[in-house]
């Protein structure tokens, strides 16, 4: 069930609506059943790989609970096989596949394991990440263990985070489900211009923009170097939108019935350093890997080189969790470099530059965009093709091809301008005014429906 159709909004309003009409415990099983659902209304055959991380995860909190000593970490481990082997098998089983036989074919050895056909779970890495970091958090005794069933499953199952995030943290999400939120006009109007506003960045600008993505992307090689440099900066916007508008409609659902999940983007592209951008984009993947890979590798605390290393470490996992193909790991290699180059220029300049804030932000996002080449490039090939293009000018570099009118154009780059002034200028839409909020979301929703591509477009990051 995508949040930009018709059968969401009517399933949003249902809910919503129950949801304050029904006691604490009713609104447990409301939403328990509802985000049940909204899942099998993607592929409902996967709901029972959700179940069986819930039952084992579950049962896993309670003992780790009890345990003592060496018990402890062998549930643990136990937890964590189950969750990472969920995913392994369906997300990385047919690339480590291919890759295998792409090896023993160099010895001309036939590889015996068969490739399977199938779909990836919308949202596998999503929910499995924050199933994980449930007995993380009970192990190491930040967290005590739900004993309630419903409420656990609801913790893995919330819809409005269930495929996308943000990633919640147990001590944020579960002392929430057994509060019982009073219907609070503030929190509705809050999660309500949440959810237009999510909404515009995705169909308005978001799923414009794709359209000249789409062209240059599928086809790189019958396009010109400036086509692809326009075309790879609309994709930059596009990716943000999308995703921060996913999670704008995320946390806008949930607020409306009174929950307040994590902030997951803090205007990125304002950010002046490639650190800066990653403390504020996908903040919820971000910390995970901080608290859950980096730290125990050792963090900052070690040597140089071994802070390095572990950058890398976790630039590279993070690619590799984005997605099965080299192309992701090396967009997460590409930002593991730039941060490291980052921190040995601070070293060895101590901050002595110039810093210009404007040439800052411009170089940081070159970089970004740079490396989301990789991101969304069909192959390996087509990446390096689109590179070559945009940064070795050739005769036919200025050539320039669009799926769209001069006006449709001009009005990209006039909804991209938009965008960045609202952050800059307009961190939060105020709704403290009643009148104003009604205004603004009545514009914004006008704004969509007559100025929004509505092709059924998935968001971008359902696929992970």
């Amino acid at each position: 069930m995508l949040f930009n159709s018709l059968q969401f909004l009517i399933f949003f309003v249902i809910v919503s609506l129950l949801y304050y009409s029904l006691n604490h415990r009713g609104r447990i099983w409301l939403l328990l059943l509802g985000s049940c659902y909204f899942y099998l209304a993607f592929k409902p055959i996967y709901i029972f790989i959700l179940l069986i991380t819930i039952l084992v995860d579950y049962f896993a909190g309670i003992w780790i609970g009890k345990a003592q000593g060496k018990k402890r970490l062998l549930l643990l481990v136990l937890s964590l096989i189950t969750n990472i082997g969920f995913l392994g098998f369906f997300k990385y089983f047919n690339f480590l596949n291919g890759n295998l036989s792409a090896l023993l074919g160099v010895f001309q050895i036939q590889n015996p394991l068969p490739f399977y056909e199938y779909l990836l779970p919308i949202g596998l890495s999503f929910h499995t990440f924050q199933a994980m970091s449930y007995t993380i958090e009970v192990y190491r005794g930040n967290q005590k263990p739900e004993k309630d069933f419903v409420i656990y499953s609801l913790y893995v199952m919330f819809y409005p985070q269930l495929v996308a995030g943000p990633i919640e943290r147990p001590q944020n999400l579960l002392p929430q489900f057994h509060t019982y939120f009073k219907y609070d006009f503030e929190n509705i109007k809050a999660g309500l211009m949440l959810m237009a506003w999510g909404m515009f960045k995705k169909v308005v600008i978001a799923d414009r923009l794709s359209q000249m993505v789409d062209y240059c992307y599928d086809q790189p090689q019958a396009h010109s170097g400036l086509t692809l440099l326009v075309a790879s900066i609309f994709f930059s916007i596009q990716i943000y939108c999308d995703f921060s508008g996913y999670s704008d409609i995320a946390i806008g659902a949930a607020r409306l019935m009174g929950f307040k999940l994590m902030n997951n983007f803090d205007a990125p592209y304002l950010s002046k350093s490639i650190g800066e951008f990653w403390r504020r984009w996908h903040i919820s993947l971000s910390t995970w890997f901080k608290d859950y890979l980096y730290i125990p590798l050792g963090g900052s605390r070690v040597s140089d080189v071994r802070k390095y290393f572990n950058y890398f470490i976790v630039f590279l996992i993070s690619g590799f969790w984005h997605g099965a193909a080299w192309t992701f790991i090396i967009w997460g290699g590409l930002h593991g470099f730039f941060q490291v180059v980052g921190d040995l220029k601070n070293k060895i300049f101590k901050n002595k530059l110039p810093s210009i804030p404007f040439l800052s932000m411009l170089s940081t996002f070159g970089l970004v965009m740079l490396a989301w080449v990789f991101f969304r490039a069909k192959g390996l090939h087509n990446a390096l093709v689109i590179l070559k293009k945009m940064l070795i000018p050739t005769a036919n570099y200025t050539d320039f091809k669009m799926p769209f009118t001069s006006p449709e154009f001009i009005f990209c780059w006039i909804l991209i301008a938009v965008l960045f002034l609202k952050d800059i200028y307009v961190r939060q839409i105020s709704t403290t005014n009643t009148s104003g909020f009604y205004v603004k979301f009545i514009g914004l929703a006008v704004a969509c429906y007559f100025l929004g591509i509505f092709t059924s477009n998935q968001f971008i990051y359902f696929q992970f």
